[in-house]
């Protein structure tokens, strides 16, 4: 067995041991293998080790990683879980299979356009700044519910969850229970959170996607200039 196969198998066993732990069905968490500037043979090994769910945080390099392979690889599910500028709109709707980052109304206009356009209705999720930090991406916990509305109702997009990073310097714990608080107020089941440091948190408090991507992969390698 590879070394990232053996993650795989280690990372399984933790996503399950978290869920009992926490009294639910490990089968109600999916692991998103974030495969952002991996070389291609850890990208081979977990494929070939059975993985077929990957995050991406930018539309230009996952399309030179996964374009192709999508051909052979029917079963693929690709997750955005990067900012989306609206410039990217059109590549991403065409690859991607989840957005997780919708996060203000004209991002959220034009993926409902360009979805219409394509004829794919894509899940999405919506990323909330919880620790409303100004360096990061996402909507204020207290725009959260107007801004959902306008996504549902104004531009028909199909939101089924939110995301959230926390910040670095503050336990992760407090903002995976606040983003569950929000999804149960608005009736979303699906949360996005928890990375390779604290996905077992994440799972506790609710998580039903976990972002790992040095969990699986080892250290990432430094993008090329």
């Amino acid at each position: 067995m590879g070394q990232i196969a053996e993650n795989l198998e280690i990372i399984h066993a933790q996503i399950a041991k978290a869920a009992h732990d926490a009294g639910r069905d490990p089968y109600d968490v999916q692991l998103v293998a974030v495969s952002k500037v991996q070389p291609e043979a850890r990208i081979e090994e977990a494929l070939a080790a059975g993985q077929r769910c990957y995050g991406e945080n930018r539309v230009q390099e996952a399309q030179g990683r996964w374009a192709e392979r999508r051909a052979g690889c029917p079963e693929l599910k690709l997750h955005l879980i990067g900012p989306l500028q609206t410039n990217k709109v059109k590549d991403a709707v065409a690859l991607f299979d989840v957005i997780e980052t919708v996060d203000r109304e004209k991002l959220a206009s034009a993926l409902a356009k360009e979805m219409a356009k394509q004829g794919r209705v894509l899940p999405c999720f919506i990323q909330v700044n919880t620790g409303e930090e100004d360096q990061k991406a996402g909507i204020a916990p207290a725009d959260l519910e107007d801004f959902y509305r306008f996504c549902v109702e104004a531009c028909g997009l199909n939101v089924v969850g939110l995301m959230c990073i926390p910040p670095v310097d503050e336990p992760a714990a407090l903002h995976f229970a606040l983003l569950k608080k929000h999804a149960d107020a608005l009736g979303l089941s699906q949360l996005s959170m928890g990375m390779s440091a604290d996905f077992e948190t994440a799972i506790a408090l609710g998580a039903t996607l976990v972002r790992v991507g040095t969990g699986v992969f080892g250290a990432r390698v430094a993008a090329p200039h």
